[in-house]
């Protein structure tokens, strides 16, 4: 029963899941065949592999080099630089193939220092970026107002030091409240095509 409990806890400490989610997830395993159980613990212990982008934080498992294959992707356009909050907003723009250029997961504000950086000098960081513009796509919920003013107040201190660096957001489409990782091919495209 030790490891029944300590697997219902560990799964507890997952965002949006409780003791009693974590308790039929931990009973759903324990019916499954043992060869599941252990591609599921495969799978897990294959994070030990995972590491950060040296520029966008995006999570990859790559044994050489310090970029995600978006980053060191050479068809992106290396002029604009869309900011997200979330690795899943990140992919969920991407997997639209609505917009061709680069990411910076924010995280949260402690972040926007080395977001700076990386736009003033992203070559430190092995991007070949020249930014023309820097779009901000923040998800349109009331938590998030505040990041997103922080990140524009930022973006307009260096603003001055960049030639010509546009500072945008997403347009319409994105209702108050929701989120990206929710929206769907058309809403996103709108929202980037009509973004100022």
């Amino acid at each position: 029963m030790d490891s029944i409990k300590r697997l219902i806890d560990l799964f507890s400490k997952f965002p949006t899941v409780g003791p009693r989610t974590a308790s039929r997830f931990v009973f759903y395993l324990i019916k499954q065949p043992k060869e599941r159980i252990f591609e599921l613990a495969d799978a897990i212990s294959g994070l030990k592999n995972i590491k950060l982008c040296s520029f966008c934080f995006l999570p990859f498992e790559n044994s050489n080099g310090t970029l995600c294959p978006i980053c060191s992707n050479p068809s992106k356009d290396k002029q604009l630089l869309c900011i997200v909050e979330k690795e899943i907003d990140l992919l969920s723009i991407e997997s639209k193939k609505k917009y061709n250029g680069l990411y910076f997961i924010l995280g949260n504000e402690s972040r926007i220092e080395a977001l700076k950086e990386r736009i003033k000098n992203s070559k430190k960081f092995g991007v070949e970026g020249n930014f023309k513009e820097i779009i901000i796509a923040i998800n349109p919920t009331v938590e998030s107002r505040s990041i997103s003013f922080s990140v524009e107040k930022a973006l307009k201190e260096i603003q001055a030091s960049i030639p010509n660096l546009k500072i945008t957001h997403l347009a319409k489409g994105l209702p108050v409240g929701g989120e990206l990782e929710y929206a769907d091919e058309e809403t996103l495209g709108e929202a980037f095509e009509g973004r100022r």
